[in-house]
Order: structure tokens, then C-alpha cells, then sequence
């Protein structure tokens, strides 16, 4: 910037002066043609009038030349020439000399003939030529008409007297002001420097700390700018980092915190327990890792709304942070699942620590609205090192611990002996076998076929997932669970999809539609779900072909988020469909509040109909509420004709199962 500024205040100086110099050039020479032009007119009237004198006391020839002689002596540098013109030459007869001399100057010749005045401004000498008119005065003396040429006055004198005069005013004019220039350039230099390019120099010196050292506390400094606009700019850069500094914290606020409760979240905890295991391998210390779970939270948002959940779930935060030391760090995992990091602490401490918070939770009556309620909780417990050295292992060993506790009967503690460490190997085994299968794209979709119950006419497809093992393929209940704890359930469902719409649109049947199955943490995950429509479109798929299929039992308890997400995906042309409906206890209710297109029905149910009344009275109930609400049904695990015979005969619409077609590759399915 200050370059930047030298640079053009002295381009500008330089141009001014050029310009000064250009038009002082050009205002002398004016100048001096115009005073030149002046006194030659006064001086050949000052001749002609002596000139005239002189004939009127009658003249000769040589009186003329001595007057001129006369002239030419009073005035140095001067020099006068008299050239006859064609009255006086007829009048008196021509001269030798002053002949050769008109006829080899074109300038006398035309102002002989023309009349006019002129002047040429040499270097060091101005000529002016003063032509005599004939006037009726004149005619006394000459045999002429008024307005003839008796003669031209051809006056030659130097010039360098005016331009002596008038070139010290102009030089004089020129260095005052390239003077007061020189003063402009440097007060103007300065005041750039000083009062414009400094700050901003400070600005960007600001900026460059910022950046390098990512310090939001720097500031610009407060003093008072002279120029107001940079002033502002200072002032509202800083109003930006201190804005910015705010959302930075409201930013890391939310990364670390559960905005629900305020605790840490997942991502938190698990930062804590990696700085822990580092910790306690340099000093030999040991420590735990609790994970509780709500045991009846689904039950408590379902019978009292997710408002109350959520008060609940402050109430159990609290709770166990009283129980727990200043150094413990309790987080908020998911849902209605808490994770705890005890430092420093047996295996018998970090059990007693969850007996208390288990036993203080169990006791504890929480108020709602209307009347009250209570809650217990299931903990599992992990230990470094014994049940894992990374955060990861831990992370699997203390949900692995929960999990038992909850086959268990729930409402206890477990840690995993052992005798368990196998099963824990196990699962991180599998989750390995999935990792990889997902890496080296294993993870394939297979369609089985969901026919017309009375004509037995394909309808549609459902798409399974399937693991490739060599010539083998996996089948989904093989995996899908150890995907879910693992937090793989995602990716496999994201390549499922994909290569389903991508086969089923190679089918190329406008008239069959799919089935597709939504986790309970793709539901949950808006952006994927807000993708859909656009991915099914890119592969030239109807919407209204595509049935999403909501698996009653685990997607259900968000029933709010559930009742908007059906709603506007549907709006899109986008079906639904139940799964498993009647495996949960509160199947029905959710026809109230649910808008859906299809319910398939618990394939336990239609499994054993032919052979049981309960479950044969089951379907028909399933399926006559369905139809009363206009709805669809699908009957699942359809193994023999037997079953396939009392769905014809209860009226079920649609039929799945072995008996009528099993899960193959998409060509075969075709």
C-alpha cells in the first residue's frame, strides 16, 4: 500500500508539472505573438505616419530613404523596409533593387495583392508587413483608387526582449509552482501513509495473527482514526470477531454438548476416555466406563408424549451427576442412554458408583403433568485395560455389558466376565467382516417377489440385503443386528438402496413396484432421508413405484418426528408400508396417527394360520381394521399352500414368503 502510494503521488506530481510545462510553452508563445503582433502595428503606423508627413511637404526619393534610414537608426534592432506598390509604380517607375527583392519574397507579393496585415514570429526576430491602403487623402498626391496597395511597411525586429520579460514571469510562475506542487506530494504522501495505508497495514497484520496463531481474542487497536471510514472499518472488524468468537463458542457448544441436556455427547465422552487411556498407560492407573440405559423410556414417551421424555431425561441427568466426583465425566450417548468415565477406579468402586446411581434413580418419583411416575435403568461396565486398551473396545465392551444386563431382566448391573470376552471378540469380529464386506463392495441386494394373493401375479419386489462369501450370500439376520450396535447399519442400508434402484430400473417393468426397509437410524438421519426423492429420480424411478417399509417395533417410539417425516415424503408420491404389524403391543394406535399405504402383517401370525385359531383370528382382525382404514395388507412367511389358503380366504391382498418365490438376484428375479 505504501508503494502503491509513492508510486502514484509521484505519477500525479510528474503529470502536473508536464501539464505546467506544456501550457506555460504554450501561453508564452501566444503571449509573445499577440504583444509582437501589437507593437508591429503600432510601429508601421508610427512609419506611415512619418512617411506621410514627409509627402505632404512634397517628397523625393531620397527623402523618403532618409526618413526610413532616420527610423532605423532611432531604433536598434529595428529594420525598416518601404516596398512600392502598383499606384506608385506606375505613378513614379519601379526600383532595381526593391524589385528583385519583391519578386523573390512571395510574403511581400501578397500582401500587395491581398491588403492584409501579417506577421511571422521567428525565433529571434517577428516580421510584420503593413500594407498602405489608398486612402482620399492619398489621391492628392497619387492617380489611384481608393483602397489600392501604394505600398507595404516591412518592419523586421528582434523578439528576445519580450521573451526575456515574459519567460521570467512564466519561469518564475512555473517554479512556484512546482514548489508548491512538491508541497502538495509530499503532505498528500504522508497523509496516505500515515492516516490510510498504516491502518490498514495494522489490519492486515491483525488478520495475519489471527490466521496464524487462530487467537480470536486479538483486536485492532481502539485509538481514534482521522479518516472515518476507516475508523468503521476497524471498529466493525472487530464487532465481526467478537460475533464470530460467539458463534465459534455456540458452535463448540453444540460439537461437544447434548443440547437436551447439556451434558457432553458421544463425540465428548470419547475424547475424555482416549485422553484417560493415555493417562493411565504413563502412570498405571486403572479406570471404568458405565453405560446406563432408560428401561422403560419407550413406554414412558409413548404413553406420556416426547415432551415428558425429555423432562425425564433432564431429571436423570441431574441425578447422576450428584452422584458423581468433581474429576467423573457423564455424557449423554444417544436417545435415553448415559455413558460415565470414572478415573482412577477399581472394579469394585465403578459397581458400587452404578449401584448408587441405579438404586438413587429407582427411588426417585418423577412429576409429570398428572400424577407421577418412575424409572429404572440397566448398566453395563467396562474396565481399562482388562476389557479393552482402545476407545473403541471399551466403547463395544461396556454396551456389550448393557446389553446383558437388559437379556438379563433389566433393572441391574453387569460387567462381562471372562467367560464372555469371546462373545465380545465375536462381535468385533463380525464387525470387521462387515467393515471389509463394505469396503470391497460384498454388500449386494436380493428381491423377492410379492404377489396378487387371488391371481398370483407379481406385484411388487421387497429388497433384502445379502453379504457375497465366496460362492455364498449371507442373509440379513445374520448380520443386520452386530451392524447396529457397531454403527454400520447406515452404510449398508445406503448400498442397498442404491444398487436396488439401480437393478430394479435395469428391470425396466413401469408396472411393479419396491419394497425398501428404513432403519431405525436412517429415519432418524434427515439429510438421507431428504435424498431420496432425488436419488430415485436420477435412476428414471417413479416415487409412487417406491414403498418405504417402517419396521413397527423400532422405529415407532419417535413417533412425532415419524408422523412429519411420512407426511412430506409421502406428498412427494412416495408410499408406506408397516412391517411386522401386531408383533408390538401398541401395533394399532399407530393407524391413528400414522398415514400409510400398505401393513404388513407379522409373519408369526401367518406362519402358523392354517394350523392355529389364535393366529388365524389375529390376521383376519389385522386385516379387516386395515381395509377399514383403506388400507393394503401383506401377509409375510407365506411356506405352504396351506397358508397361502387362508389369506385367500380372509381376503389379504398381497402374500410373501418361500412358498412363493425366495430372495434372488436381481436377472433372476426379472
Amino acid at each position: 500500500m505504501g508503494q502503491f502510494i509513492l508510486v502514484l503521488s509521484l505519477v500525479v506530481t510528474l503529470l502536473s508539472v508536464g501539464v505546467v510545462v506544456f501550457l506555460s510553452k504554450y501561453v508564452e508563445e501566444k503571449a509573445i505573438s499577440d504583444i509582437a503582433l501589437k507593437e508591429g502595428r503600432q510601429t508601421s503606423q508610427l512609419v506611415f505616419q512619418g512617411l506621410y508627413s514627409v509627402m505632404e511637404r512634397g517628397w523625393t526619393k531620397e527623402d523618403i530613404l532618409k526618413t526610413v534610414e532616420r527610423l532605423n537608426a532611432s531604433l536598434p534592432g529595428l529594420n525598416i523596409k518601404v516596398f512600392r506598390g502598383p499606384p506608385v509604380i506606375r505613378e513614379f517607375g519601379d526600383i532595381p533593387v526593391e524589385k528583385a527583392l519583391r519578386e523573390h519574397d512571395p510574403v511581400i507579393r501578397k500582401a500587395l495583392s491581398d491588403g492584409k496585415e501579417s506577421m511571422l514570429l521567428g525565433d529571434k526576430a517577428i516580421r510584420y508587413l503593413y500594407p498602405m491602403a489608398v486612402e482620399k487623402k492619398c489621391q492628392r498626391c497619387h492617380d489611384a483608387q481608393v483602397g489600392e496597395i501604394n505600398g507595404v511597411i516591412d518592419i523586421t525586429y528582434p523578439v528576445e526582449d519580450l521573451k526575456v520579460s515574459l519567460g521570467f514571469v512564466m519561469k518564475t510562475l512555473v517554479g512556484t509552482f512546482a514548489v508548491f506542487l512538491f508541497a502538495i506530494f509530499v503532505i498528500l504522501y504522508f497523509k496516505l501513509r500515515y492516516f490510510i495505508a498504516r491502518p490498514v497495514k495494522e489490519l492486515v497484520a491483525v488478520m495475519q495473527e489471527i490466521i496464524a496463531d487462530a487467537n480470536l481474542n486479538r483486536r485492532v487497536e481502539g485509538r481514534r482514526l482521522r479518516i472515518r471510514e476507516l475508523s468503521n472499518l476497524s471498529d466493525y472488524f472487530n464487532r465481526l470477531l467478537t460475533t464470530i468468537q460467539e458463534y465459534q463458542q455456540q458452535l463448540e457448544e453444540l460439537t461437544s454438548r447434548d443440547p437436551l441436556t447439556k451434558l457432553y455427547n458421544r463425540r465428548s465422552f470419547e475424547k475424555f476416555v482416549g485422553s484417560e487411556i493415555s493417562r493411565s498407560k504413563r502412570h498405571g492407573h486403572e479406570f471404568a466406563v458405565l453405560y446406563f440405559d432408560i428401561d422403560s423410556f419407550k413406554h414412558i414417551n409413548d404413553s406420556y408424549g416426547h415432551p415428558i421424555g425429555d423432562l425425564l431425561l433432564k431429571e436423570v441427568g441431574l441425578l447422576m451427576a450428584q452422584e458423581l466426583r468433581k474429576t467423573d465425566v457423564l455424557a449423554r450417548i444417544s436417545g435415553d442412554e448415559f455413558a460415565i468415565l470414572l478415573p482412577e477406579t477399581s472394579m469394585k468402586g465403578a459397581i458400587d458408583v452404578a449401584e448408587k446411581i441405579r438404586t438413587t434413580i429407582n427411588s426417585e418419583s418423577f412429576q409429570l403433568p398428572e400424577g407421577s411416575t418412575r424409572a429404572q435403568v440397566s448398566a453395563g461396565i467396562a474396565f481399562f485395560p482388562e476389557n479393552g486398551e482402545t476407545v473403541d473396545k471399551l466403547s463395544i465392551a461396556m454396551e456389550v455389558a448393557m446389553y446383558k444386563a437388559k437379556r438379563l431382566g433389566k433393572n441391574r448391573i453387569s460387567t462381562i466376565e471372562e467367560s464372555e470376552e469371546e462373545a465380545l471378540r465375536e462381535t468385533m469380529s463380525q464387525g470387521r467382516a462387515l467393515r471389509l464386506a463394505i469396503d470391497e463392495d460384498r454388500v449386494e441386494p436380493f428381491f423377492q417377489p410379492i404377489v396378487e394373493t387371488h391371481s398370483g401375479k407379481t406385484f411388487a419386489y421387497e429388497v433384502l440385503a445379502r453379504i457375497r462369501e465366496d460362492n455364498d450370500h449371507v442373509p440379513a439376520g445374520k448380520f443386520i443386528e452386530a451392524a447396529e450396535e457397531l454403527g454400520l447399519s447406515n452404510e449398508i442400508d445406503d448400498h442397498i438402496f442404491a444398487k436396488g434402484l439401480k437393478a430394479f430400473a435395469e428391470m425396466n417393468n413401469p408396472n411393479a413396484k419396491i419394497f425398501f426397509n428404513l432403519s431405525p437410524k436412517r429415519i432418524a438421519d434427515k439429510d438421507r432421508m431428504n435424498g431420496i426423492s432425488d436419488q430415485v429420480r436420477r435412476f428414471g424411478i417413479r416415487p409412487d413405484q417406491v414403498i418405504l417399509e417402517i419396521t413397527e417395533r423400532e422405529a415407532l417410539p419417535n413417533i412425532g418426528q415419524l408422523i412429519e417425516l411420512v407426511d412430506r415424503i409421502r406428498s412427494e408420491g412416495f408410499a408406506f408400508a408397516i412391517d411386522d404389524f401386531g408383533s408390538g403391543f401398541s401395533s394399532f394406535i399407530y393407524l391413528k396417527y400414522l398415514t400409510v399405504d400398505y401393513v404388513k402383517i407379522e409373519g408369526s401370525f401367518v406362519r402358523h394360520a392354517a394350523n392355529d385359531e389364535k393366529d388365524c383370528i389375529m390376521v383376519r382382525h389385522i386385516h379387516n381394521m386395515a381395509n377399514e382404514f383403506g388400507l393394503k395388507t401383506i401377509g409375510e412367511f407365506v411356506e405352504d399352500e396351506a397358508a397361502l389358503e387362508v389369506l385367500k380366504e380372509i381376503g389379504v391382498d398381497f402374500c410373501q414368503g418361500y412358498h412363493l418365490g425366495r430372495p434372488q438376484r436381481a436377472m433372476a428375479a426379472e
